[in-house]
């Protein structure tokens, strides 16, 4: 046959094939996976490293150059304070992008860092309550803090910042339901 075409080339008659549908993100129910912080609080984060490095070295510049009295290298301020800045706002990033979470059914997991790691695991049985914090910057962003007490003197409250709202508003919802159902086994 002459007019035939192979299966795999495209007719003109045929319609283009739907486009694909992303996958849903699954539930937090089913998930028992390390979740990343969403990517829009790294501006944020960027924001905070940046005043906080950048406070730090003019302040440490001006420390250190006032008391010599070094006056006339006072170029340097700016300079160091621009350059804490930075570098602040490149750490935050990383930190925030190499944070990842995940709640399963013994509690709450926090991972940070690529070089100097640390992961602190919350035991649900160890929970005593549960706050979301929202400043403004942060409810611009759409971005919540979760608080979570634990019984016990050290790390009695782990803080994970930058969190989706409504991941934090599920984390705590399954976390407290957790919780009534500890309370409810008494």
């Amino acid at each position: 046959m002459l007019g035939a075409l192979p299966p795999s080339w495209p007719r003109v008659h045929d319609s283009p094939p739907p486009p694909a549908v992303p996958a849903a993100r699954p539930a937090l129910e089913d998930s028992a996976e390390w979740q990343p912080l969403p990517a829009r609080g790294a501006r944020l984060a960027a924001v905070g490293g940046a005043l906080t490095l950048g406070i730090t070295a003019a302040i440490g510049t001006a420390v250190f150059l006032f008391p010599l009295r070094l006056w006339q290298h006072w170029p340097w301020l700016p300079g160091l304070a621009l350059a804490g800045a930075a570098l602040g706002a490149w750490l935050a990033v990383k930190r925030h992008r190499l944070t990842r979470w995940k709640l399963d059914a013994h509690g709450l997991a926090l991972r940070r860092g690529r070089w100097w790691q640390s992961e602190t695991r919350v035991p649900r049985t160890r929970v005593q309550h549960l706050d979301l914090r929202r400043g403004p910057l942060e409810r611009l962003a759409g971005l919540t803090t979760l608080v979570v007490h634990t019984a016990g003197t050290r790390l009695n409250a782990v803080a994970v910042a930058g969190l989706d709202q409504h991941d934090a508003e599920q984390l705590r919802d399954r976390l407290a339901r957790q919780l009534d159902d500890d309370d409810d086994a008494l």
